[in-house]
C-alpha cells in the first residue's frame, strides 16, 4: 500500500495524484453538464396538461437537486482495477476495467461511467474483497481529502501474493477524521460485515446489535440508500421510513441521506407516528410499563368489540307497498360469521348492511321481483336496516373507546377480564376522569393504545420498508404500532440492549421481533467499534454486567492513549468555583481541539450549566443543531444524548445522570449512552463519588 508524499510523486515518472485529480475535476465537469441539461429540458410540448406539466415539473426539480454537487464531500473515494473486462463491450480486448466508485453516477457526454454508485454490484468488491478473496480485483485504491481536495491515495494489490497485509492509514485516518456538521456518512469506510446488512434483501427483516461506535444508525441509512437504488420503483410505490428517537435525532441524520444521493425518505419519531391526540400528560413509570405491556392488544381488542350485540329483533325493509322481513335467527347467523371472520371491526360494519341487503334480495327474488346491485344499495341505506346495524355493530371512535376504556371503571374490568389484575385496572385509571376525549390529559402511551385501536377499526397503510433506530427503547405496544407500518414489507431494526433506557425497554430481540410482527428475522451483532476509541469503549464497559449480562463487551480498533481523563473536583462552594467552573475550564480545553464538543449532563444540570456557558461567553448549540467552524459547543440533556457522537465529550457528574432516571439500572443504562459518545476523547469530572459499578 502506498500513501504518496509530494516528494513521492514529484520522484516519480509519472504523476498519479496529478491524474487522479484531473479525473475528480472532469467527474464535476460531466455531473453539472447533467445538471445543465436537465435544467434545459422544456416541457411545454411534452406535458400534455397542466396537471402532467406539474408532475413533470416536479420530477424535473427533483432530478437537479438529486445531481447537485457537494463541494465538500468527495465526488469518489475509490478506485477497482479488475483483472479481467466486466462489460462486454470491454471484453473482446482481454484486459481488465478501471471503475471509480462514489456516492453517484456520473456518465460523460457519449454516455460512458466516469464514477460508478456505490450501491451498484460492480462496487461491492471495494467493500468485499480481500487479499483471500480478491473477487478478480488487481488493485483497490482509496483516496484522502481535505476540504472536498484529493490529496492523497492508497493503493492494496489484492492480487499479489507477495505484498504484506497491512491496516489501511487512509481508512483509519477517513474513520478517526473530526466532524463539524451534521453526521458523517460511512460511505467510504463500510466494512465486509456492514456491507453485507447493508445489501441484504428487499423481502427480509434484519435486526443490528450494535455496541457503541459499530456504525448501526449509518449502516442502516445506508441501507435505506441502497434499496432506494436497488429496488426504487418498488419502494416508490410503497414507501420507504425511518423511525427514529426523538426529532433532535432525527435532525441529527438527516443531511446522511442527501449525501448519498437520496431526498424523499420520510422521517417521524414513534409519537409522531401515532399522532392521534394531542400529549400533554405523563404517566408514572408504572402505569407507562403497564400501558405499553403487549397484553393491552387484547383489551382494546376486547374493548372494540365490546359493542356487537346479537340481535332479538327481525329487519322490517319497506319497499313500496311490500314489506320483506329478515328474521332475528338469521341476521344473528350474519352477525356470528362477521364476529368469527376476525376482519377489521370497520370493514366488518361496512359490510353488515351489504350482508343483510343481500338477504333481503333473495326474498325479493323468491317473491318474483328481480333486483339488481343498485336495490341493493338502497336496500343497505334504508332506515330499518342503517337501525338494526347499529343496535348490532355500533360505531367506535378509537380516541372515544380509550377514553372511555381509562375512566369507565367498569368497563375497563369487563375488557381487561382474564387479562389484567385488579392492581394493573387500578393503575390504567385516571385519578379523576376528564369530562370529554378533547380535554383528557393523553399520555405518550394512550397515543399509542389509540394507535392500536384505530388499527383494530381501520386497518393502518403498510409501506415498503421501514427502518427503526434505538428501537431496544420501544416499549412491546410500540413495536406493534411500528410493525403495522410494514405488515406487508420488510424492517431494519437497529439497537443496542445496553442502551435500553426506558422502564419498559427490550429484553431480548427475538421478543422484540415478535411484537414487530417479524418472527424469525436475522438478527446480526456488531460488536467491533470504530469510533469510540478502545480505552474509553473498555472503561464504559465495565457497567455491562450490571446492564446487560449476556451481552458481548464491545472492542474497539481504535486504541488512542490519553483519550480518557478522570477528574475528581473537591467539595467547595457551589457555582463557578466548583464543579461548574471546572466544567468550563474542561469546555475550554476540548474546543482547543479539532471537531465537535459535546458537553453532556443530567437533564436537571442542564440549566445551571447554560447559565454557566454564556456567564462565561462560550456559545453553546441544543441538541441535533448542526454545528459549525463558528459553533462547535453542543449542551447535551443525557436524556436526549443517545444516537449522537462528538469528537470530545466533557461528562459532568456520572452520579447524577444515574440518579436522574427511576430505578438504578436505567440509570446506568444511560449513563453507559453517555460514556460512549466521544470520538476522539472523554472528560469524566465529577464531584460526587462515581458509581461502584465503573470501580
Amino acid at each position: 500500500m502506498h500513501s504518496p508524499t509530494p516528494t513521492d510523486t514529484l520522484a516519480a515518472d509519472t504523476d498519479p495524484l496529478g491524474r487522479e485529480r484531473s479525473h475528480l475535476a472532469a467527474s464535476r465537469a460531466a455531473l453539472k453538464a447533467m445538471r445543465e441539461d436537465v435544467e434545459a429540458l422544456d416541457l411545454r410540448d411534452v406535458a400534455g396538461t397542466w396537471v402532467s406539466a406539474q408532475v413533470l415539473q416536479r420530477q424535473v426539480d427533483e432530478r437537479i437537486k438529486a445531481l447537485a454537487d457537494l463541494a465538500h464531500t468527495p465526488l469518489f473515494f475509490g478506485r477497482l482495477d479488475y483483472l479481467h473486462a466486466i462489460s462486454a463491450s470491454e471484453s473482446e480486448g482481454g484486459g481488465g476495467e478501471r471503475f471509480y466508485i462514489g456516492r453517484r453516477h456520473v456518465h460523460d457526454a457519449d454516455g460512458d461511467p466516469m464514477v460508478i454508485d456505490w450501491r451498484a454490484p460492480v462496487s461491492q468488491p471495494f467493500y468485499r474483497a480481500s487479499r483471500t478473496e480478491p473477487m478478480d480485483v488487481a488493485k483497490r485504491r482509496r483516496f484522502g481529502y481535505t476540504g472536498g481536495e484529493l490529496t492523497a491515495y492508497e493503493d492494496e494489490n489484492l492480487s499479489d501474493p507477495d505484498e504484506a497485509d497491512t491496516r489501511s492509514a487512509l481508512l483509519a485516518a477517513e474513520i478517526e477524521k473530526p466532524r463539524v456538521g451534521p453526521m458523517r456518512d460511512i460511505v467510504a469506510t463500510i466494512q465486509p460485515e456492514q456491507d453485507e446488512i447493508v445489501r441484504a434483501d428487499v423481502t427480509g427483516t434484519i435486526c443490528v446489535q450494535g455496541a457503541p461506535g459499530t456504525g448501526k444508525t449509518a449502516v442502516g441509512l445506508h441501507r435505506v440508500a441502497y434499496l432506494l437504488y436497488a429496488h426504487r420503483e418498488r419502494l416508490a410505490r410503497t414507501g420507504t421510513l425511518v423511525v427514529g428517537p426523538n426529532r433532535s435525532f432525527l435532525r441529527y441524520i438527516e443531511q446522511v441521506l442527501p449525501a448519498l444521493g437520496e431526498l424523499d425518505v420520510a422521517q417521524a419519531t414513534v409519537q409522531e407516528l401515532v399522532g392521534h391526540v394531542e400529549v400533554r400528560g405523563a404517566d408514572s413509570a408504572g402505569t407507562a410499563r403497564i400501558k405499553g405491556d403487549a397484553r393491552m392488544a387484547r383489551v382494546l381488542r376486547n374493548a372494540v368489540r365490546a359493542g356487537i350485540t346479537l340481535p332479538t329483533e327481525p329487519c322490517v325493509v319497506v319497499r313500496g307497498s311490500r314489506r320483506w322481513r329478515v328474521p332475528a335467527y338469521e341476521l344473528e347467523e350474519i352477525v356470528r360469521e362477521l364476529m368469527a371472520r376476525e376482519i377489521r371491526y370497520g370493514a366488518a360494519l361496512e359490510a353488515l348492511p351489504q350482508r343483510i341487503a343481500h338477504a333481503v334480495l333473495v326474498k325479493m327474488e323468491q317473491g318474483g321481483e328481480a333486483p339488481d346491485d343498485r336495490v341493493q344499495d338502497a336496500v343497505a341505506r334504508n332506515a330499518a336496516v342503517k337501525a338494526t346495524v347499529k343496535a348490532c355493530w355500533p360505531a367506535v371512535d378509537p380516541v372515544k373507546l380509550v377514553h372511555r376504556l381509562l375512566g369507565d371503571a367498569d368497563f375497563l374490568a369487563a375488557a381487561a377480564d382474564g387479562v389484567l389484575d385488579a392492581g394493573e385496572q387500578a393503575a390504567l385509571l385516571w385519578a379523576k376522569p376528564p369530562r370529554s376525549a378533547r380535554t383528557a390529559p393523553w399520555s405518550a402511551a394512550d397515543a399509542v393504545l389509540i394507535d392500536e385501536a384505530a388499527d383494530l377499526v381501520h386497518r393502518t397503510p403498510s409501506l415498503g420498508h421501514v427502518v427503526v433506530d434505538e428501537a431496544q427503547d420501544l416499549s412491546p405496544m410500540q413495536y406493534r404500532a411500528v410493525g403495522r407500518r410494514c405488515t406487508t414489507g420488510s424492517a431494519t431494526v437497529l439497537g443496542d440492549l445496553a442502551q435500553g433506557t426506558t422502564p419498559w425497554a427490550t429484553g431480548s430481540w427475538p421478543e422484540a421481533l415478535h411484537h414487530l410482527g417479524k418472527d424469525g428475522a436475522h438478527v446480526e451483532e456488531l460488536t467491533q467499534g470504530f469510533r469510540v476509541p478502545g480505552e474509553v469503549i473498555a472503561y464504559a464497559s465495565r457497567l455491562l454486567p450490571a446492564i446487560a449480562p449476556g451481552l458481548a463487551p464491545a472492542t474497539s480498533v481504535r486504541d488512542l492513549p490519553g483519550s480518557l481523563a478522570l477528574r475528581h473536583v473537591p467539595d467547595g462552594p457551589e457555582g463557578l468555583d466548583g464543579l461548574d467552573a471546572a466544567v468550563l475550564a474542561a469546555c475550554r480545553t476540548a474546543l482547543g481541539h479539532e471537531g465537535s464538543v459535546g458537553l453532556i449532563a443530567a437533564d436537571a444540570r442542564v440549566p445551571a450549566l447554560a447559565a454557566a456557558l454564556t456567564a462565561a461567553g462560550l456559545p453553546f448549540l441544543d441538541p441535533g443543531t448542526e454545528t459549525t467552524a463558528e459553533a462547535r459547543l453542543t449542551l447535551v440533556p443525557a436524556s436526549l444524548a443517545k444516537g449522537l457522537e462528538y469528537d470530545h465529550v466533557v461528562l459532568d457528574e456520572p452520579a447524577a445522570i444515574v440518579a436522574g432516571e427511576p430505578d438504578h439500572r436505567t440509570g446506568l443504562r444511560r449513563l453507559y449512552v453517555s460514556l460512549t459518545r466521544a470520538v476522539s476523547g472523554l472528560t469524566v469530572l465529577h464531584a460526587q463519588p462515581l458509581p461502584a459499578e465503573l470501580a
